[in-house]
């Protein structure tokens, strides 16, 4: 995270401290940070699987819908938020990689530094049943 924008630095020691699960994409998309609340929703710590790009985060917990058709990775809400730089919500499935499914509601805000540059962006992202 050194060599990362201040922004993104806050933004990595704010999702540090929530009790909601967080994503942090830098501006191209690539995974570069989630908290330990996510560790326990995907199943593995951020430290195993380090940084992934977007077509991998976007397709590693096998998104789907309520009916189980796959969902391609434009329709992600933090995909929407990299693509169009607005915030963004949806709710879908996913299987975690110890094969767990959940249900998840997320909501996507984009990570806007100094001079309005696009620095990447943010998902919170709970279970269904933590309400």
């Amino acid at each position: 995270m050194n060599n990362h924008p201040l922004e993104i630095i806050l933004a990595r020691h704010f999702a540090d401290n929530l009790s909601l699960a967080a994503f942090i994409t830098n501006e191209e998309g690539d995974l570069i940070f989630y908290n330990e609340s996510a560790e326990e929703i995907l199943g593995k710590r951020y430290e195993e699987t380090g940084p992934m790009p977007l077509l991998s985060w976007a397709s590693i917990f096998k998104p789907t819908d309520s009916e189980g058709v796959e969902l391609p990775p434009e329709k992600l809400p933090l995909v929407k938020t990299l693509e169009h730089r607005k915030p963004a919500h949806g709710s879908f499935w996913i299987e975690s990689l110890l094969g767990e499914k959940y249900f998840l509601f997320v909501s996507s805000f984009p990570i806007i530094g100094r001079n309005d540059t696009f620095l990447g962006a943010m998902a919170i992202f709970w279970k269904e049943e933590d309400g």
